[in-house]
């Protein structure tokens, strides 16, 4: 079973990232932005990560991980049960979660120090499939 002390060490040694006490909650975020936010029972931490891919993370292990709350569900957002965490997949987990919320060449600069493989990401596309250029002249279009 992983602790606030081993989640703690573990994020505070990670580039921009700083903790917080918000609610009784503990958080470590990069600048405004939360990536992972420990239960005020210390039993179960919310971690960010890819809603995509949330519903085939807990299928595979619904003992460790499960659903936010109904009003995080539309956020990048899963949680974990602290006590069926070993100290290996914590690693993977913090790493995962603040990559997140750095921005891509911080996170890339983090991974290549580390010695893991940086992964090509994708530019971002908004959820309409529209670039900006193309909303821009879907405006114009508009008016």
């Amino acid at each position: 079973m992983v602790t606030v002390a081993d989640i703690r060490t573990r994020a505070l040694a990670l580039p921009r990232s700083h903790e917080a006490l918000v609610r009784d909650r503990v958080k470590f975020k990069v600048g405004r932005i939360v990536y992972l936010s420990i239960a005020p029972d210390e039993t179960t931490m919310g971690f960010a990560h890819p809603k995509e891919e949330r519903n085939a993370l807990i299928t595979a292990r619904p003992t460790t991980f499960f659903m936010p709350s109904p009003s995080d569900e539309r956020y990048n957002w899963a949680q974990v049960r602290l006590a069926a965490l070993d100290a290996e997949e914590l690693d993977e987990l913090v790493l995962d979660a603040w990559c997140m919320a750095v921005p891509r060449g911080v996170a890339a600069a983090e991974l290549s120090r580390r010695g893991l493989v940086v992964p090509d990401r994708p530019p971002r596309v908004p959820t309409d499939g529209l670039t900006t250029s193309s909303r821009m002249a879907r405006r114009a279009d508009v008016r």
